[in-house]
């Protein structure tokens, strides 16, 4: 099947885009901002000279234009690949967030370089002001697009759903629709819908916050996102699979152009240009840790240096993926004269074989890379956890105590004290035992632990036994159903903590 470029970007970046952009750590995307943006910005423009510069060295009839626009390509990395890897090896936390918040933001630089690079190509002009007015318009007004859009859809579903009910079909699909149309209209006011799919998911979790959305809205809307990015994640490279055989004939046929007549050149050029990738992002993030350090030495802190292996790490993390694949086939067919475009199957071939190399070298260099690494000391949240927890449950308990003086004069009032008692000690188990510190905190904590193990084994065991009387046909099959999700929901909960 041919792809489409601009309907892959339409169909599969926008959602997976949303749903990184919603789920990252906000406070830690601010917290380290300056790094993520010396990597987005500075890195790309960076790798994109010396690539580009490499490339037309190693393969001289590929022309600089050309050779910068497949750099361009290439310099973004790809957040759906970063999740990909991540999910699959033990990178340290902080790390992670910057690779993705570079992830992020990185591919508007990228793509604007590339635009140029291709304009160049065509016309053989390049005006450097024109370039940053553009990078300009595309980034803020794909910012601002995508918040826009986020924040006018969630104002009017809400004022929809306080006035007739809350449906939990329809809240899940606007959260379906809402990163396709910030992405459209980014689009059609020729900004950078792929920021707008992220400043919309960015602006999604913040419209959360106001706790707005039924409890079982989102639980299955959850579920659905899951199974949506695990579909379109496993979609995009199986299609980057489906084309591999078309891009490597293509660029058999043309192989002979770069003076070589042995095929093996072409995965020599592959693994010659992931290497300097990895050592350009390599020098860039050493020297940026170099200046990042001394500032710190001059307003007297002592941060922590971490070692060359963890600075590998990052570099190896920077994979690439659907957004280069996407990206390269957007390049020109034709000249303005009718003639071919100068080496495109090439440069198709070679941001193919890139995407692929580097996404096997950071799975299989990753874990032997960070393997007993000693990693800068995490910022630890059970703290703010525990407070947190504990002031859920005085709330909690002034709420039962308020439902009780409500009830007072009810017809079963006489009942409220009983039921109350029992919600408000479990209530104030939980404070007593989150405020303990030391050993009792200690003790707490592991009696907790048992806990948990053991009501989760109790579950399971009623689980089965309603499988059981509903497989002997004592009990409806929709009776069964309402109570194994009634479980269900109880384990997930002691599950997740």
């Amino acid at each position: 099947m041919e792809l489409d470029p601009n309907i892959f970007f339409l169909v599969f970046l926008p959602p997976l885009l949303f749903l990184d952009g919603w789920r990252i750590p906000k406070e830690r995307l601010l917290h380290d901002r300056w790094t993520i943006l010396e990597l987005a910005l500075g890195l790309v423009v960076f790798t994109v000279l010396g690539i580009g510069y490499f490339i037309h060295w190693m393969i001289p009839s590929m022309p600089l234009a050309v050779a910068f626009a497949l750099a361009a390509i290439l310099s973004p990395t790809d957040p759906v690949a970063v999740s990909a890897i991540a999910k699959r090896v033990p990178i340290p936390g902080r790390l992670l967030h910057i690779l993705e918040g570079e992830s992020l933001l990185n591919d508007a630089s990228g793509l604007v370089c590339m635009r140029f690079a291709v304009a160049a190509a065509l016309t053989g002009a390049f005006s450097l002001t024109d370039a940053l007015g553009t990078f300009l318009w595309l980034a803020l007004g794909g910012l601002f697009i995508g918040w826009a859009v986020t924040w006018i859809i969630v104002m009017a579903k809400n004022w929809v759903f306080r006035r007739f009910g809350e449906e939990p079909g329809a809240q899940i699909l606007i959260s379906l629709l809402i990163p396709f149309g910030a992405y459209l209209v980014a689009e059609e006011f020729h900004c950078s819908g792929i920021l707008a799919a992220v400043a919309a998911g960015i602006s999604m979790g913040y419209a959360e916050q106001a706790g707005q959305a039924l409890a079982v809205t989102r639980v299955r809307r959850n579920a659905v996102w899951d199974t949506v990015a695990f579909a379109a994640n496993g979609i995009i490279f199986v299609l980057l699979g489906e084309q591999l055989p078309q891009i490597v004939m293509g660029a058999v046929r043309v192989v002979r152009d770069t003076g070589h007549r042995e095929v093996i050149w072409l995965a020599v050029y592959v693994v010659a240009i992931t290497a300097a990738l990895a050592v350009l992002r390599f020098l860039w993030v050493w020297t940026s840790l170099r200046f990042t350090l001394a500032r710190a030495a001059r307003q007297g802190e002592t941060p922590y240096a971490p070692s060359w292996r963890l600075i590998m790490a990052a570099s190896l993390a920077g994979v690439r993926g659907a957004i280069t694949l996407a990206g390269v086939l957007t390049l020109p067919l034709f000249m303005p004269d009718g003639s071919p475009f100068p080496a495109r199957e090439l440069a198709v071939f070679l941001a193919a074989g890139v995407i692929i190399v580097s996404l096997v070298s950071a799975s299989i260099g990753l874990p032997r890379l960070l393997e007993n690494l000693e990693l800068p000391p995490e910022p630890s949240q059970q703290k703010e956890e525990d407070r947190a927890r504990v002031a859920a449950a005085k709330a909690a308990i002034e709420a039962v105590e308020s439902a009780l003086r409500d009830a007072a004069g009810s017809r079963i009032a006489d009942l409220y004290p009983e039921a109350g008692a029992r919600i408000v000690e479990l209530y104030r188990q939980r404070i007593e035992g989150l405020s303990k510190t030391g050993d009792d905190g200690v003790h707490a904590r592991k009696l907790e632990e048992i806990e948990r193990r053991l009501r989760l084994a109790a579950l399971r065991a009623e689980r089965n036994e309603v499988y059981r009387i509903a497989r002997g046909h004592r009990l409806s099959e929709e009776t069964a159903r309402k109570l194994v999700r009634e479980i269900d929901l109880q384990e997930t909960r002691f599950a997740a903590e």
